[in-house]
């Protein structure tokens, strides 16, 4: 617990900073150490942690892209729950890591993601099922916002991540993956949430100076890698 509590809080500094990065921190921590707490614990920590960032920069919010985001996440999010009950988890983790860096890569080096609603529609979707079943779920919609202002950036994805995981939390105890278990280690972890984003003033200033969509493309390539690495090594 100590280890996650320290993953806890650096996760919450980045995604302070960028809009995304708590579940690319402590979520392999909890899968590696205390695989019991997955993906309901940071689920909710991910509910939560939203709260803090849309206090500073709530008129930001993109709501007209949200909404077709949610689009694509509702229906992916009940087969997400689906997926935890019933598929092998390690295969899910590597095709999600598999299909975040491909877009990365081809972010980078050929194309960048068009603002459409069909994009938007197929960013919700894979975010649906990899953040239901795997806790990061981030990684598809930062993608398409790479190249937007900062606060844009993290006050849209606080949106999308405190309903997102409220989803997501309400599917896992439909099919029976939601423990008391991970609901207490949630709330023994929360105060690390607030000294983390506390942390993540120091970090905004230098993201927002330019360095934005290099260390959002930096956090969605690492959360790919992530998936993929703990998935053939568990």
């Amino acid at each position: 617990m100590v280890v996650l509590a320290v993953a806890v809080f650096l996760g919450a500094a980045v995604q302070g900073a960028i809009g995304l990065g708590l579940g690319l921190l402590a979520a392999p921590v909890a899968a590696l150490l205390a695989p019991e707490l997955m993906p309901g614990t940071l689920l909710w920590l991910s509910m939560l942690l939203p709260v803090f960032t849309l206090a500073r920069e709530w008129s930001d919010v993109d709501w007209w892209g949200l909404r077709w985001a949610f689009l694509g996440r509702l229906p992916a999010t009940a087969l997400g729950a689906w997926i935890v009950s019933v598929i092998s988890q390690r295969v899910l983790s590597v095709s999600v890591g598999l299909v975040i860096l491909a877009a990365v890569v081809l972010t980078v080096r050929t194309i960048r993601l068009p603002m459409t609603r069909g994009v938007l529609v197929a960013a919700g979707s894979v975010s649906g099922i990899s953040g239901t079943a795997t806790s990061i779920g981030g990684p598809p919609l930062a993608l398409v916002y790479q190249s937007e202002l900062g606060p844009k950036v993290r006050s849209t994805l606080a949106v999308y991540f405190l309903i997102g995981a409220g989803f997501s939390l309400a599917a896992l105890r439909v099919v029976g993956e939601l423990t008391m278990v991970q609901t207490t280690a949630a709330l023994w972890l929360s105060p690390l949430l607030a000294a983390g984003f506390a942390l993540a003033s120091v970090l905004r200033a230098a993201a927002d100076g330019g360095r934005l969509r290099m260390a959002v493309m930096v956090v969605c390539a690492l959360s790919a890698i992530t998936l993929i690495v703990r998935s053939l090594a568990g």
